[in-house]
């Protein structure tokens, strides 16, 4: 009954990334094994070799071959995804030669690349596509010339993401704030543009471990969308349920990390462990995993691929650490929320995590990451057996207060200036800071931007959705107001800070610039005209 209910959920479709490989390709490594691979590929492919420099005598007619052609010289360098590789080599003197631009017609472009070198050429994780990295793995070197001539023409991907810059808490004002989806980007499609950042759709394939990191949702996953695969854990739960089932756990994986895996064990699982198949195991994240047990599941799932078992389990640990916290904190039992892995998944069956019985929430979600977690604590809150009214989370977590050293901070509001999420706001014509701790991503940029270092952030959660949204004052003094005419113009703090650095300067010794200094602009300015007259005068000039 689970299974059949996915049938009814229909994702909506998102646009597409489009290649084109015309067939050229670029054979990297040792002159004997690469030159012979590239023969080994059809000769209605455009084939250069670039062999590692060395003492080997050049293969047999590779002097003279113009396809292949031999070119022996250091790769000084390789980027690109599939239709759209630039492979550079150095010269003799020193310089960059871009290879393409020399043998490929009339586009100057590998579309291609097969890479035997001792070291591979591009480092990602999960390198673009087109690039085959086999090093001296005959088996993959086999399996690479069969699928190579197979990527000749026009291919299509689905565009994983979508991104909002106005929910990005990147950067501010130069400053460099939140990096999470940089650091968890395993294919190098993410880049800082400054205060933003930029996906390469064309390198992106769709990991997201980006979407689940971001403190905001200003990244997220496209297809599917994150409202269609909460309707879809929804409908399997609901569907369960109703035809009897009792205590459902979620095991989410994707087709690479755990679909064989279990059509081979299916006969072994439980009853009440419902497979649910994900795009990619590190796009679901703390909406997906917290709204499943306020869905009525007992605990969650996520099947490690053995491929990229460590990356994975990296990008989630902070993320798992967080959702612990956040249930122990009311009461629910711990490790609700598990890696699991091919060598663990029996255990995993049989070690179900004890879980209260709790009314299933009904609540639909949309595309909206913080206010899906909203949704999703408010109501396992509401049905909690003992809870904290707050509780500390690791640090990195995505939810806290910013406090205030009251003592240093002068009210300068650079922190506001900075803020990307309107959690720090000015109090208008009084000079205050306030805070609305529902809104605060814990992204740093106004810790950076304290120029008295007054600012510290408290990773935490509160769990009260009130308390969490009432802003609260930070620092509030009184207005400092122009001597002159009486209008407020700084705070007080700020002019003691002014005249404490100003101590001791010849300026600062005489008693009309001392009090110019406590003037607003407008009264300053008036003031140093009437002193500049008054000098004027005394010279006697007309």
């Amino acid at each position: 009954a689970a299974r059949a209910a996915l049938s009814g959920v229909q994702a909506e479709p998102t646009s597409l990334v489009s290649y084109q490989s015309r067939g050229a390709v670029l054979v990297i490594g040792p002159v004997d094994a690469a030159w012979s691979a590239a023969q080994q590929l059809p000769a209605s492919m455009r084939r250069v070799v670039l062999a590692e420099p060395g003492d080997e005598p050049l293969p047999e007619g590779a002097r003279e071959s113009q396809d292949p052609v031999l070119v022996r010289a250091p790769l000084a360098g390789l980027r690109g995804h599939l239709g759209e590789f630039v492979a550079l080599a150095s010269g003799a003197d020193g310089e960059s030669i871009d290879l393409a631009a020399l043998y490929v017609s009339p586009t100057p472009r590998f579309d291609l690349v097969l890479d035997l070198g001792r070291r591979p050429a591009l480092a990602q994780l999960r390198p673009p596509l087109g690039y085959f990295r086999v090093g001296r793995d005959t088996d993959a070197l086999a399996a690479a010339l069969l699928e190579l001539p197979e990527l000749v023409g026009e291919f299509e991907k689905p565009r994983f993401f979508n991104y909002d810059p106005a929910l990005c808490a990147h950067g501010r004002s130069g400053l460099r704030g939140c990096t999470r989806c940089l650091d968890a980007c395993s294919t190098g499609a993410i880049a800082s543009l400054g205060d933003l950042i930029q996906v390469d759709p064309y390198l992106c394939q769709g990991d997201g471990g980006c979407t689940t990191v971001c403190p905001s949702g200003a990244i997220r996953y496209a297809y599917p969308a994150p409202r269609d695969l909460m309707q879809a854990l929804k409908a399997v739960l609901v569907a369960y349920r109703g035809a009897g089932g009792q205590a459902p756990r979620l095991l989410l994986h994707d087709a690479e990390g755990g679909h064989d895996l279990l059509r081979a064990r299916a006969a072994q699982l439980p009853v009440d462990v419902l497979p649910l198949q994900v795009e990619e195991i590190t796009a679901a994240g703390l909406d997906v995993w917290l709204s499943a047990i306020a869905y009525g599941a007992s605990g969650v799932g996520l099947l490690l691929g053995p491929s990229r078992a460590g990356h994975e389990a990296s990008t989630l640990d902070l993320q798992l650490r967080i959702a612990d916290a956040l249930l122990t904190g009311m009461g629910h039992a711990p490790g609700r929320v598990g890696l699991v892995d091919a060598q663990s998944l029996e255990q995993w069956c049989a070690d179900a995590p004890g879980a209260a019985a709790m009314p299933p929430a009904a609540f639909d979600t949309h595309n909206d990451k913080r206010a899906t977690l909203r949704l999703a604590l408010s109501h396992l809150h509401r049905n909690a057996p003992s809870a904290q009214a707050a509780v500390a989370l690791p640090a990195g977590a995505p939810f806290g207060e910013v406090r205030v050293d009251t003592g240093s901070c002068t009210l300068c509001m650079g922190c506001v200036s900075v803020c990307p999420s309107h959690a720090l706001t000015d109090g208008g014509d009084t000079p205050r800071l306030d805070f609305t701790e529902d809104l605060c991503l814990q992204c740093g940029l106004c810790e950076r931007a304290c120029p008295e270092q007054a600012i510290t952030l408290a990773p935490r959660f509160v769990y009260d959705f009130e308390v969490r949204r009432q802003p609260r004052v930070l620092n509030e003094e009184e207005p400092f107001c122009c001597v002159a005419c009486g209008e407020p113009f700084a705070t007080p703090s700020v002019m003691e800070k002014m005249a404490q650095r100003l101590q001791g300067h010849p300026l600062w010794t005489d008693e009309a610039t001392r009090r110019r200094m406590q003037m607003c602009g407008d009264c300053r300015v008036r003031d140093m005209m009437r002193s500049d007259i008054a000098k004027f005068r005394d010279t006697g000039a007309t």
